[in-house]
């Protein structure tokens, strides 16, 4: 919904692209940072504070899964003989967005197990920030 949001923003504003892309690159390295610097489940004794809306807000506008996905979504479908309307092109984007969260989800759960273990958790934190990381640049250097 966000990121449909933000499509027609930047649709009629295209001044605005290079800021967000600025505030989503800067957002994506804090995320980096915090990922490689959580400690392991195993030492979380209490309960991680849920995430607030503003957290989870951020998230959805500096993620760039969204925008390469509404992008592939709308130019898969600009060809000569687009039979497809707008709206239904948004449905199957909400699909396939519901579809991959829920993959996440079940696959968060099963990897949960290495998350307890503290030398796997730095390994894997660490891994997941470079990542993050090297995407990041891949994706401003571009």
């Amino acid at each position: 919904v966000v990121a449909a949001g933000l499509v027609g923003v930047l649709a009629s504003m295209p001044g605005l692209a290079p800021v967000l892309a600025i505030a989503s690159a800067a957002y994506i390295l804090y995320l980096a940072f915090r990922i490689a610097t959580a400690p392991p489940l195993a030492e979380g004794g209490k309960q991680a504070a849920r995430p607030n809306f503003l957290g989870g807000f951020m998230l959805a506008v500096a993620n760039p899964k969204a925008y390469v996905a509404i992008a592939a979504v709308f130019a898969g479908a600009a060809s000569q003989a687009d039979t497809l309307g707008v709206s239904v092109r948004l449905l199957v984007l909400a699909a396939m967005i519901v579809a991959i969260h829920v993959v996440w989800l079940l696959a968060g759960t099963a990897f949960a197990r290495f998350l307890r273990n503290p030398l796997a958790s730095r390994v894997i934190n660490l891994v997941f920030a470079a990542t993050l990381v090297l995407t990041t640049a891949l994706a401003v250097l571009r």
